[in-house]
């Protein structure tokens, strides 16, 4: 029964954070910080791709960017993984180099975001690794690796300061490899 009253409460937010009211929005963000779970993580996400109040959405970007809990962790790396979600992902790497959450386990995933995506990807991404504590497993790093050296030899033309932020992501990730090695 108590499963159905907090589903049902959980419900009644969501609703309310999809309302064009600004001040039901509000008061549905507020709620989300004590009611909410990793389950509305999309549900916030999707409302980040919306056109959503100014006010509304730097609420929003606050309650994202304060998350402690490591099991949204999952969640946050699925929207930045997802197609879907590619106009925001600049915007949810900054709230994950901005949460108290690790995100060790998903080093390789921000080396290929950090190549494969816009400039300013790479710079949250460089932040991201620079804030990481480990552990690290050694596959990740091989992988994180790898990536690095296929761009580094390929033909393609590189952009210079996309070079330097590889470099500086190159060089924390020899820094994280050598302290597996200890």
């Amino acid at each position: 029964m108590e499963v159905t009253k907090k589903q049902l409460k959980l419900n009644q937010i969501i609703n309310d954070l999809n309302s064009e009211d600004v001040k039901k929005v509000s008061k549905a963000i507020k709620s989300l910080e004590s009611n909410g779970d990793a389950s509305v993580i999309k549900v916030i996400a999707d409302r980040l791709l919306s056109d959503i109040n100014e006010k509304n959405k730097a609420e929003l970007i606050e309650l994202l960017s304060s998350l402690k809990d490591t099991s949204t962790r999952g969640e946050l790396m699925s929207i930045i993984d997802d197609q879907k979600y590619l106009s925001i992902r600049q915007l949810m790497l900054s709230i994950i180099w901005n949460t108290k959450i690790d995100f060790s386990g998903y080093v390789d995933e921000f080396v290929f975001i950090s190549i494969h995506g816009s400039f300013l990807e790479a710079i949250d991404c460089l932040t991201i690794i620079e804030n990481l504590e480990g552990p690290f497993m050694e596959e990740d790093l091989l992988e994180s690796e790898s990536h690095l050296k296929a761009y580094m030899n390929s033909t393609e033309t590189k952009d210079e300061q996309r070079v330097t932020i590889l470099s500086e992501i190159a060089l924390k990730l020899q820094e994280f490899a050598d302290n597996i090695e200890d």
